[in-house]
C-alpha cells in the first residue's frame, strides 16, 4: 500500500515544474509578440497641433514624424 502513495506523489513534481514552464513560456510568447507589434506598426500622421496649447488638454507631438 505505501508503493501507490510514493508513486502518486512522486508525479506532483513532475506536474509543478510542467506548470511552470507552461507559464514561462505563455509570459515568453506574449512579451515576443508586444515587442513585435511595437516594431513593426508605424501609425500614420494624424491632426495634430505645430505649436503648444494655450489650454487644457491641447497637445502637440513632442517630435512630429510629418
Amino acid at each position: 500500500m505505501t508503493g501507490a502513495g510514493v508513486t502518486r506523489r512522486s508525479k506532483w513534481p513532475f506536474l509543478a515544474w510542467g506548470l511552470a514552464a507552461a507559464v514561462l513560456l505563455v509570459v515568453a510568447a506574449a512579451n515576443a509578440h508586444l515587442v513585435y507589434v511595437a516594431m513593426a506598426s508605424q501609425p500614420e500622421c494624424v491632426a495634430h497641433l505645430k505649436e503648444a496649447g494655450s489650454r487644457a488638454g491641447e497637445f502637440r507631438a513632442a517630435k512630429p514624424a510629418c
